[in-house]
């Protein structure tokens, strides 16, 4: 049975990832009927009844997509509408579900969420971490979306978003990279789209033969050939892995620095 929003719902703002994920919703068939987006540009969100204030409705669920540095210029106005049986959905990354409480007392139920992009396609990892007794209701609803995780431990939030959340960024950075170092070798127009086949291609053989990236990279390298020529300039000195582990610490670093932000903020009593 296709899950179901439960009405009335509302995306406070409908930003990328927000974005994103309403197209991955349309495209799996949900009903928007009782779905309200309310952002301060109006700009319309196909199929999508879209306002600028906030309906005169009390909304079982409230979906948080607005950037986080916003949060102290919305919950003051939102609040007061979040009722004992609201359910809140945060898409903020590195704000975690006490600063979140602190400013939404009320709600029934807080789930963390940092989706992908990918969930536009159906093809998404979102994970999820919440209080109360609302998580099951996420999952079923996200699950159109993509690769559900949901975790009991929040700070295991921070990990999986920088390298899901994240890693879409620096995925399509390498592809770039294996693209212009086609380039430079002559590969000219159908550079890109070999770059992008390539890894969608092996993504898709280790996901059917479950072989993980060693086994792959030994089946593919030949002994002495040029493969293995290439694989012994990413493994030198560990350096491809010490760049991805370098880049994923700093996303996670700055995802506590959010954290830690959110938290003093929310300690001054909210204007």
């Amino acid at each position: 049975m296709m899950p179901a929003f439960q009405a009335p719902a509302w995306l406070v703002g409908c930003g990328n990832m927000a974005g994103a994920m309403v197209e991955g919703w349309r495209g799996a068939g949900l009903d928007f009927a009782g779905v309200t987006v309310i952002r301060p540009s109006g700009r319309p969100v196909e199929g999508v009844r879209t306002v600028t204030q906030y309906p005169d409705e009390m909304p079982n669920l409230v979906m948080l997509g607005f950037k986080p540095q916003k949060l102290d210029e919305v919950a003051p106005h939102l609040a007061p509408l979040v009722a004992a049986g609201t359910v809140i959905v945060s898409l903020l990354a590195g704000v975690e579900i006490a600063s979140l409480r602190v400013r939404f007392p009320d709600a029934r139920s807080i789930v963390r969420s940092l989706p992908n992009l990918p969930v536009a396609i159906g093809e998404g990892v979102i994970p999820l971490f919440g209080d109360g007794d609302a998580v099951h209701e996420i999952v079923e609803l996200m699950r159109p979306l993509g690769m559900v995780i949901a975790t009991g431990d929040e700070s295991a939030l921070a990990g999986i978003g920088a390298i899901a959340g994240a890693g879409p960024a620096y995925v399509a950075r390498f592809a770039e990279a294996l693209a212009q170092a086609g380039r430079a070798h002559g590969v000219t127009a159908d550079a890109m789209p070999i770059a992008l086949q390539t890894m969608s291609g092996s993504a898709a053989l280790m996901q059917a033969t479950g072989e993980d990236g060693a086994a792959l990279s030994r089946r593919v390298a030949s002994p002495g050939g040029t493969t293995e020529a290439g694989l012994a300039v990413l493994d030198r000195d560990s350096a491809l892995d010490g760049l991805v582990e370098e880049t994923i610490a700093a996303a996670i670093r700055r995802g506590h620095e959010l954290a830690a932000t959110a938290a003093v903020e929310h300690r001054a009593p909210l204007a």
